[in-house]
């Protein structure tokens, strides 16, 4: 084990209890896997709730959207509580509402109601979120794009293990008992699991990322990373990315009947199952198998060269889907494809933040550009309209796989030259040799 995932010498405690790093990514990951439902799971319940009430699926995104808005937008204010009050009685809070908002859309029998339920979900799956990835963060300081991932991973495969008897009870018990039986899983795994969940310890020095990966030295307060142009360029690739990818999670149901292909059995590898359901297991395991392995891989190779690869992926994969995704064993292969390049930016996002701007207000810092995640929210119901106006998803698929590509070169072309100015002035600035860890 390496010094960045190394306990406190001479505590017993430390190396076989609580404060084992490795026991408090665990138990941060089966929190994050508990909330992956109120995200991944949402499309296989928008149309049964359009077929009962006459809903349109736009109307009924908004929800989508507003859970995203908030789940995002409210986390740096929640990582302050946390700060304060640590992580065990944040998350505890946050599983409660996490629970109690599919309790809500159970029995939603109203769009208002769907909304509040969506705004309930998106505080308790913000407070879960961000405090278990700023614990990642701290908890572990060279392999912090593995540690961030592995926390994530548990929000992007979570749902998969789950999705099937998803749908299998909506199908045979409804919409409304399965959002209400899973709502009580769900908040009650994540309050056991928040029982041991510890404040992290301060980084030590020695607590250094990866020759090739661009660390400074420079701890900035949430202020001076607002004034910061590399954390707009971030906000703005972040904004890029997630738009493409947050469509695709909440529409992809709706893709897929369009298509007509959303009941049509496909084999692959010995296992039956109809399109949609094969695809959403499939996504949700490539997903969540993408951030520790892409955030391993950027903790050796850089951050900024593993975000160009993997955007590129995913804006190929886009269109890939568009223009072959249209027979039921492509529609499942190429939406995996794009659910693994997207699922990074959960995990080098974070780590990227860590890097450039210190630990001590880690938490914080990356909640403000998770907020980019709400932002892109916003588009979510526009693709609806799209789809509506043009009588395809052509002109969707197009935007999202065109934002992907521009990301994955303002990776290299923007971000990186951005950020190696920025921490050698801050080097010249303090006058401290080799505050800047990077490959020429």
């Amino acid at each position: 084990m390496s010094s960045s995932a190394t306990p406190r010498a001479g505590s017993e405690t430390s190396r076989f209890g609580l404060r084992n790093p490795w026991v408090q990514l665990i138990a941060g990951v089966v929190c994050m896997a508990m909330i992956a439902n109120l995200q991944y799971g949402w499309t296989v319940f928008v149309d049964p709730i359009g077929a009962k009430h006459g809903w349109g699926r736009a109307a009924i995104q908004v929800s989508f959207a507003v859970f995203v808005i908030v789940e995002t937008w409210l986390v740096p204010f929640e990582a302050a509580l946390v700060d304060r009050y640590g992580p065990r009685f944040m998350v505890a809070i946050g599983g409660l509402l996490a629970g109690l908002a599919w309790v809500i859309d159970a029995g939603a029998d109203s769009l208002p109601v769907l909304y509040a339920g969506g705004v309930v979900a998106g505080v308790g799956a913000g407070i879960v979120y961000g405090t278990c990835i700023g614990n990642a963060l701290k908890w572990f300081g060279g392999r912090r794009g593995l540690a961030a991932g592995l926390t994530s991973a548990g929000f992007g495969a979570g749902a998969a293990i789950s999705v099937v008897p998803l749908t299998l009870m909506i199908k045979s018990s409804g919409y409304e008992h399965t959002f209400f039986i899973f709502g009580l899983i769900q908040g009650g795994v994540i309050l056991v699991a928040s029982m041991l969940l510890l404040k992290p310890p301060q980084s030590k020095p020695a607590e250094l990322a990866k020759p090739n990966v661009l660390q400074g030295t420079r701890e900035y307060t949430p202020a001076q990373v607002l004034r910061s142009p590399v954390f707009w360029v971030m906000y703005v690739m972040f904004v890029l990315v997630a738009s493409g990818g947050l469509t695709a999670v909440a529409q992809l149901g709706s893709i897929a009947k369009d298509f007509h292909i959303d009941n049509v059995p496909v084999t692959l590898l010995g296992v039956t199952a109809v399109a949609l359901t094969f695809a959403l297991s499939l996504n949700n395991i490539m997903n969540g198998i993408s951030r520790p392995v892409l955030g391993f891989v950027s903790d050796k190779i850089g951050r900024e060269r593993t975000m160009f690869g993997a955007f590129l992926l995913e804006g190929i994969g886009i269109f890939a889907l568009m223009r072959f995704g249209t027979t039921p064993i492509s529609f499942v292969l190429l939406s995996g494809v794009v659910f693994f390049a997207w699922g990074e930016i959960y995990s080098i996002f974070p780590a990227t933040t860590r890097d450039h701007f210190g630990q001590k207000f880690a938490t914080t810092n990356y909640g403000m550009l998770y907020t980019a995640k709400g932002t892109a929210a916003l588009l979510v119901p526009l693709a609806s309209v799209i789809t509506a106006a043009t009588g395809s998803w052509s002109l969707t698929l197009i935007i999202a796989g065109a934002f992907n590509i521009i990301a994955a070169i303002m990776a290299i072309a923007v971000l990186r030259p951005l950020r190696q100015r920025e921490i050698s002035a801050a080097a010249r600035k303090t006058s401290i040799p080799g505050s800047m860890k990077t490959a020429t």
